[in-house]
């Protein structure tokens, strides 16, 4: 008899991660692997940031502290929404995490009993189904498609809608897509009436048009976001939730129980990202763009069909079913053969399958290289 739990048995793996780290064996080997499977900053993080951090461990500010995060971070975040989205959120609504993975555990943990659905897009963030699975939870998908820019429609929700449904997922601009949805779907699906989740971690990070806050459009909802994306904080592991108030302490209890408090120095270097950090992330944010407009040109001219351009996040996702249906293994074909980590697109739901993602979080001269290897690997293929 096997002593392993089931869940953690069957929890598939985040295949990205196979990636690099099979990535990083062949470095290990001696081979020169360019990155573009991974959706990490590689810019250093702020010097306003580290320079906060410092100012913590030199003042002792090491402890636990308040399981909901320090009062000046909560502060910070409820400014930054009511600066940004002209929203009124209460500090009191405001969950500080070590990033957002544990604020998804909590805000699930607290919302899904198990045999309840809460409805995904698909193509969707690798981990989503996994979260709610593990909890016992179903993930209920809806298909979006690059010809119309991957909206999520809020007429095709309803039709997956049924007494079982506690929740509808949406992620903006979203992973792997770049897709920002419009507002007036945003509305829509907000209208839908359960509760709405919103993953709003890549906010900042658009290029055209702005992204919108679920809170614009209604207070049912639970909104994640956090310091690893737009201010390259990725190891500081920082995030925050903004949840319903009847659900606050049991969330905070949760936050007790398992993870009893975020980082004390992450969280002070976290007030000085949002106070201080705004022409380090403006500097960041043009040349991401400049990268982007970069891949998506040179994508085009090796022939992949390109029909939506992403405008957020660092990611592109492209169509490679003419190259194999199968892109498992065509990534790790490109990795081993031209020396380049690449995602596939299986990785976010059989909606993806055939598709590889790129991402940009990575020099301009590393992309051009990365693509002239994959380049001349199709060439010779």
């Amino acid at each position: 008899m096997n002593a392993v739990t089931k869940r953690a048995l069957q929890i598939p793996s985040f295949i990205v991660m196979d990636v690099l780290e099979r990535a990083h064996a062949l470095e290990r080997e001696g081979r020169q692997i360019i990155h573009l499977e991974v959706g990490e900053p590689d810019f250093p993080t702020p010097q306003c940031i580290s320079d906060a951090a410092l100012e913590a461990i030199r003042n002792e500010q090491t402890h636990y502290t308040h399981s909901l995060g320090i009062p000046e971070l909560r502060e910070a975040i409820r400014l930054h929404y009511q600066d940004h989205y002209e929203v009124s959120v209460s500090a009191d609504n405001i969950i500080v995490t070590s990033g957002t993975s544990p604020a998804l555990l909590i805000i699930f943990s607290a919302l899904l009993e198990p045999g309840d659905e809460i409805i995904i897009s698909n193509p969707y963030y690798a981990c989503y189904p996994n979260f709610i699975k593990f909890l016992n939870a179903v993930p209920v998908y809806v298909n979006v498609y690059e010809e119309n820019g991957y909206q999520f429609f809020a007429n095709e929700i309803k039709k997956r809608l049924t007494h079982r449904t506690k929740a509808i997922l949406i992620n903006s601009p979203s992973n792997p897509t770049g897709t920002l949805l419009l507002p007036h779907n945003m509305k829509e699906i907000a209208e839908l009436g359960p509760y709405i989740l919103s993953d709003e971690i890549y906010h900042g990070l658009v290029y055209e048009d702005v992204a919108h806050s679920i809170l614009e459009y209604t207070d049912k909802a639970f909104v994640l976001n956090g310091f690893s994306k737009l201010y390259a904080m990725t190891g500081w592991r920082l995030g925050y939730l903004i949840a319903p108030s009847d659900f606050v302490r049991p969330m905070q209890k949760i936050q007790q129980n398992f993870f009893i408090s975020a980082g004390s120095i992450s969280q002070w270097a976290g007030v000085a990202a949002l106070k201080y950090a705004g022409d380090d992330v403006a500097h960041m944010k043009t040349v991401y763009n400049e990268r982007r407009l970069y891949m998506i040109q040179r994508l085009r001219k090796m022939g992949f069909d390109l029909p939506f351009e992403p405008q957020g996040a660092f990611y592109v996702l492209v169509n490679a079913k003419h190259l194999s249906p199968d892109s498992y293994h065509l990534a790790f074909e490109i990795l081993e053969k031209a020396g380049v980590g690449v995602t596939p697109g299986i990785d976010f739901g059989q909606n993806a399958e055939g598709y590889i993602r790129f991402s940009y979080a990575n020099s301009l001269e590393n992309i051009q290289q990365g693509l002239d290897r994959i380049e001349e690997f199709l060439k010779k293929r």
